[in-house]
């Protein structure tokens, strides 16, 4: 892995650990349903600047129904998911939840795929599972009962990201950049028509809408390009390596903007979720650097 790719690798993790630093800005204001749609929809709209620059023609009738399933689990639903959350729970533990995608990866996959997990994988789904508990625990007690149901919806949006990965194994054979550009105009028309029932709650400030803009343009239009840059350039085992900075950042950015303190469980936790989703990932920095350098 070159010095490019690692510095690459960064810069995409500290963007989308910033993506839960803006949720936690706007998603009380605008309330889940507006802030996705609009965050898809800026997103989108980047994308297509994008392809039309690039002159790639999106084929979305051809694999409508394929977009439209990416759009749901990887985009639509974990999105709304983590801006409910965002509404109770701080960046830091959003961040920390996100990163148990690759641990429901491996149980979905177990199910799905019959993949069999080895003694590593089991022992890092118990390491995962008690780091998570230490993690919202915390949260769960200082916050009570309303703590209970963000904690979840931030669980199960991981979860989403673990089918979408799923299914992906088995998807049609469509480029990473249309992946990515088609799911956001399915997610747009997915999340639409949820606007008209959980409305905008507030009328938002600049901060507001600058947090918003950044978060669909930035944090998911840009973002995921830079990410599939990375799977070209490195390979998609070796882009998973930005699963364990993602955290990282997410407290940072949530400490330094925000005020929100990094405790003790908040440590702990971090630890034992990324240590879980290591092992069950069989990720090793070492090898991916030698598999690069054969």
């Amino acid at each position: 892995m070159t010095s490019r790719s690692v510095l690459q690798l960064i810069v995409l993790a500290a963007i989308w650990g910033g993506s839960f630093l803006f949720m936690r800005i706007s998603a009380t204001v605008m309330g889940p349903a507006v802030l996705i749609e609009l965050r898809v929809l800026f997103a989108a709209i980047a994308l297509l600047i994008v392809s039309v620059y690039l002159k790639r023609k999106l084929p979305f009738i051809a694999h409508i129904r394929h977009f439209f399933t990416i759009g749901l689990f990887n985009t639509a639903l974990p999105f709304l998911l983590f801006a409910y959350a965002a509404q109770t729970l701080n960046a830091s533990t959003l961040s920390i939840l996100n990163s148990t995608a690759a641990i429901w990866g491996a149980v979905i996959g177990l199910i799905w795929h019959r993949n069999r997990l080895n003694g590593a994988a089991i022992l890092g789904l118990l390491i995962g599972v008690i780091g998570v508990a230490i993690l919202v625990g915390w949260d769960a007690m200082r916050i009570e009962e309303n703590a209970t149901l963000p904690i979840i919806a931030g669980v199960m949006a991981a979860c989403c990201y673990g089918i979408a990965t799923n299914y992906a194994k088995n998807a049609p054979s469509v480029s990473a950049f249309n992946n990515a550009h088609g799911s956001m105009w399915a997610a747009c028309l997915i999340v639409l028509p949820l606007v008209p029932f959980i409305p905008m709650r507030e009328v938002p400030s600049s901060e507001v809408w600058t947090s918003v803009m950044l978060l669909g343009v930035l944090c998911t239009g840009i973002a995921y390009l830079l990410y599939f840059r990375l799977i070209t350039d490195i390979g998609p085992a070796s882009a998973l390596s930005v699963t364990f900075l993602i955290p990282m950042f997410g407290i940072l950015w949530g400490h330094l903007f925000l005020d929100e303190p990094i405790g003790i469980n908040t440590i702990v936790g971090a630890i034992l979720v990324l240590t879980g989703t290591k092992l069950v990932t069989g990720f090793s920095l070492s090898a991916l650097v030698q598999r690069r350098k054969n």
